[in-house]
C-alpha cells in the first residue's frame, strides 16, 4: 500500500499520452510543477522589474515620471511632439529598444543552448561549438572587407553562421546517424577552417576595416533601435515558442535514441527540426549584436540545477535568466566607465568563475560527474 502510494506520487512527466518517470530522464527526482511554474513566472516578474530600472540607468538621468509619461504617449498614441526631445530620444529611441534587444537575444542564446544540450544529452554543446560563431565573424568580416557581396554585415553574419552549422551537420552525418561526438568534432574542423579564413579577412583588411571586424567580433547593443526589434522579433518568437511546444519531445530525445523510437518519436527527424529552429535563433541574434559569450552553455546549466532536466520548464526559464543575466552585463559595460565596454567581454568575466563554481559545488549532483 505504501510503496504503491509512493509510486503513485513520484514526478513523472507526458510522453505522448502516457506518463514516464522523471527519474527516467536524467536520473533526478522531479520538484513539484506547480513549485516550477511559480519559479518561471518570478524569473518573468524580474526581468520586468529589471528591464524598468535599466531605463533609468546611464548617462542621463531620467526619471520613473519621465519614462511613463513617454511611453504613455507613444502607447495611447498622444501627441509625441508635445515630449521633451531629450526625453523621448533618451528614454523611447536609444534605451528601450536597446532593453528589448537584450531580451530577445538572451532569450535566443539560452533557449538555443538549451535544446543543443537536450537532443544531444551532452551539457557542453552549444550553437557557438557547431560553428555558428565562427560562421558569423566570416560573413561579417566578409561584409566589412568587401561591402559589395552583401548589404550589410548582419545578412552576411546570418547566412554564414547557418552555412557553418549545416557543413558540420552535413558532415558528422553517416549511414542515416548523427553521433553526438562525430558532430562536436566536426564542429571543431568548421570552427577553426572559419577562424582561419577569419584571420586571411583581417590581413586583407585596412586599417579601419580591421577595427571593424574586431569590434563586431566583441559583440555589443551599441546600436539597438526598433528597426533591429521588428527584424529580429518574428523569427526569434515563432522558433523558441516551436522548440517551447516540442519541449516533451526534446525530454523523450534526452533519453536516448532506441528510448525515443519506442515511444513513436524519431529522433533524426527531431533533432533535425530543433537543430534548425535553434540555430535560426542563434544566427538572427548573433547577426544582430555579435559574439555574445556564455550565455547559451551556462544558463541552461543554471536552470537544470535549480528546476530539473524537464525540458518545458528549462527553456522558458533559461529564456528569462538569461535575459536577467544580459541586462545586468548589459548595464554595466555602459555605465562602468565613460567608453562602452563590449558586452562580451563582462559575460566572460562574470560567467566563466560562475559556471566553473556551480560545476564544481553541484556538477556531480546533476550529472554524475
Amino acid at each position: 500500500m505504501n510503496q504503491s502510494a509512493a509510486a503513485g506520487s513520484e514526478p513523472r512527466l507526458p510522453v505522448r499520452g502516457r506518463s514516464v518517470p522523471l527519474a527516467r530522464f536524467q536520473g533526478l527526482p522531479g520538484t513539484g510543477e506547480r513549485r516550477k511554474w511559480w519559479f518561471v513566472l518570478s524569473l518573468l516578474a524580474a526581468l520586468s522589474a529589471l528591464a524598468v530600472a535599466t531605463i533609468l540607468i546611464g548617462t542621463y538621468a531620467v526619471s520613473i515620471k519621465n519614462v511613463y509619461q513617454v511611453v504613455a504617449t507613444h502607447l495611447t498614441g498622444g501627441d509625441v511632439a508635445a515630449l521633451d526631445r531629450l526625453y523621448n530620444t533618451v528614454i523611447w529611441e536609444i534605451r528601450i529598444p536597446r532593453i528589448l534587444l537584450v531580451v530577445l537575444v538572451g532569450c535566443a542564446l539560452a533557449s538555443s543552448g538549451a535544446v543543443y544540450q537536450g537532443a544531444f544529452r551532452n551539457p557542453l554543446v552549444e550553437p557557438f561549438i557547431l560553428g555558428v560563431s565562427a560562421g558569423a565573424s566570416l560573413g561579417a568580416a566578409l561584409s566589412i572587407v568587401y561591402p559589395g557581396i552583401f548589404f550589410n554585415a548582419q545578412l552576411g553574419a546570418f547566412m554564414f553562421a547557418l552555412l557553418a552549422v549545416f557543413l558540420a551537420y552535413l558532415g558528422a552525418r553517416a549511414d542515416g546517424k548523427t553521433p553526438v561526438v562525430t558532430l562536436i568534432l566536426a564542429g571543431v574542423i568548421i570552427n577553426t577552417l572559419f577562424q582561419a579564413l577569419v584571420s586571411i579577412m583581417k590581413y586583407l583588411a585596412d586599417d579601419q576595416a580591421l577595427r571593424a571586424i574586431v569590434f563586431w567580433t566583441m559583440g555589443g547593443f551599441y546600436y539597438g533601435a526598433w528597426g533591429d526589434i521588428r527584424t529580429l522579433a518574428p523569427p526569434i518568437m515563432i522558433c523558441f515558442a516551436a522548440v517551447w511546444m516540442l519541449g516533451w519531445r526534446l525530454n523523450v530525445l534526452s533519453m536516448g535514441d532506441e528510448e525515443a523510437r519506442s515511444m513513436g518519436v524519431d529522433p533524426d527527424i527531431f533533432k533535425l527540426i530543433l537543430i534548425v529552429l535553434a540555430t535560426i535563433m542563434t544566427a538572427v541574434a548573433v547577426s544582430a549584436v555579435g559574439i555574445i559569450a556564455w550565455v547559451g552553455l551556462m544558463m541552461p546549466h543554471v536552470v537544470r540545477m535549480l528546476l530539473g532536466p524537464d525540458n518545458r520548464f528549462v527553456i522558458p526559464g533559461s529564456a528569462l535568466l538569461a535575459g536577467i543575466f544580459l541586462l545586468i552585463c548589459d548595464t554595466l559595460a555602459r555605465t562602468l566607465t565613460t567608453a562602452e565596454i563590449p558586452v562580451s567581454i563582462i559575460t566572460s568575466i562574470l560567467g566563466a568563475p560562475f559556471l566553473f563554481h556551480l560545476l564544481r559545488t553541484k556538477g556531480r549532483f546533476i550529472y554524475g560527474a
